[in-house]
């Protein structure tokens, strides 16, 4: 769907006598003429106009420049990867190597690769080095922080294009989410604690995509254990949470398992998108009748009103066509339960539930007569 024109900042430069919208889509039309987005940089450039004009504090135009320049300069660098499915990885860097978690980690990182899936770190050492460690260079990415005291990269990718060093957190943090198609959570301290919490809390309010979330723990191990328990017996317990929001974690204690989660959860299910009011699931089967039907009453739920329509491309979502190949699950979602939006995933990847799956049943059925 285009982007709109911010109006509030066009009547801010309108009713100060100056209109310089002709003047900033003359120059951007000279730039990027073909571009879909001329909207979005608009907005940028008034934005930073507004604050050119207002002019209040040397130390806000600074913070700034500096988050443009990274957030540029990432965008940059995370082009060559591009359409390549990503992983990150949290967890202490105080791991010692002699841990059977620095194993399991580097077992993870391995298997990740075997699947042809990225794996993305903080770049330091611990679980992070044991999981690039693991997974090689050409499947590793480095997002390291900037720190006033010496510190160094691990060496898979210390010194390569592979690693970004960020200044600020924020933005660090930012890409950690927007890369992911789904995170593995090792025992860690605060730090791993503050990312899997940021995580849980971003997908279970909506603000960043559903992707699989899997806490991984060595055999017999009870760091996420008693985490859940807590998170059972104090926010579920007394509604701080919903009980279905437990359905965003998975639990499990092989490096083979966490893999498989991940694989599992894209068996079918691709990307979601909201387009206007309505929520589209992009899938890479279409579903069975039955399935459809199905999905009508039992999730019924997670729908505003109207019922879930099964649509091939039709031409609506211009500024993605490379998605054209896949089917549609479109229906307007409540927005609240992505708990229960986990489990219509669970449900769709399930191969007895597609189209070809029960048409091949259908047609060994028929031989067999």
């Amino acid at each position: 769907m285009p982007d709109q024109p911010n109006d509030l900042l066009l009547r801010h430069f309108q009713e100060n006598g100056t209109d310089l919208t002709q003047q900033i889509d003359a120059q951007l039309n000279l730039i990027a003429p073909d571009s879909p987005n001329i909207p979005l940089y608009r907005d940028m450039i008034l934005t930073v106009l507004r604050m050119a004009r207002d002019d209040r504090d040397h130390w806000n135009a600074k913070i700034t420049l500096k988050a443009i320049h990274e957030l540029d300069h990432a965008f940059r660098v995370l082009e060559q990867f591009k359409g390549r499915r990503k992983v990150t990885v949290f967890g202490s860097a105080r791991t010692p190597v002699e841990s059977p978690l620095y194993a399991l980690a580097r077992e993870v990182g391995a298997a990740l690769a075997r699947s042809d899936l990225m794996v993305i770190t903080g770049g330091g050492g611990g679980i992070m080095a044991a999981a690039h460690e693991g997974a090689g260079l050409e499947h590793s990415l480095g997002f390291n922080i900037t720190l006033p005291f010496e510190q160094h990269a691990n060496p898979t990718i210390d010194g390569t294009d592979n690693l970004l060093s960020f200044h600020f957190f924020f933005t660090r943090k930012l890409f950690f989410v927007k890369e992911a198609d789904g995170l593995v959570l090792c025992p860690g301290g605060f730090g791993t604690l503050d990312e899997a919490l940021e995580v849980l809390t971003l997908i279970q309010t909506g603000k960043s995509p559903l992707v699989p979330v899997v806490l991984l723990d060595a055999p017999g191990g009870s760091f996420w254990q008693s985490a859940l328990d807590f998170i059972r017996s104090q926010l579920e317990a007394d509604r701080y949470i919903l009980p279905t929001d437990l359905k965003l974690l998975r639990l499990v204690y092989s490096a083979e398992d966490a893999v498989n989660e991940i694989n599992q959860f894209y068996a079918n299910f691709h990307s979601t998108r909201w387009l206007k009011r309505q929520f589209v699931v992009r899938m890479n089967h279409p579903l069975s009748d039955h399935a459809l039907a199905h999905i009508q009453t039992a999730f019924a739920d997670l729908r505003l009103s109207d019922d879930f329509h099964q649509l091939a491309y039709a031409g609506e979502e211009h500024d993605e066509p490379h998605f054209s190949h896949l089917t549609r699950l479109v229906f307007n979602f409540n927005g609240r339960n992505q708990g229960r939006l986990r489990e219509l995933v669970d449900y769709i990847n399930l191969p007895e539930n597609w189209a070809e799956t029960q048409e091949k049943t259908r047609l060994r059925a028929t031989e067999t007569a």
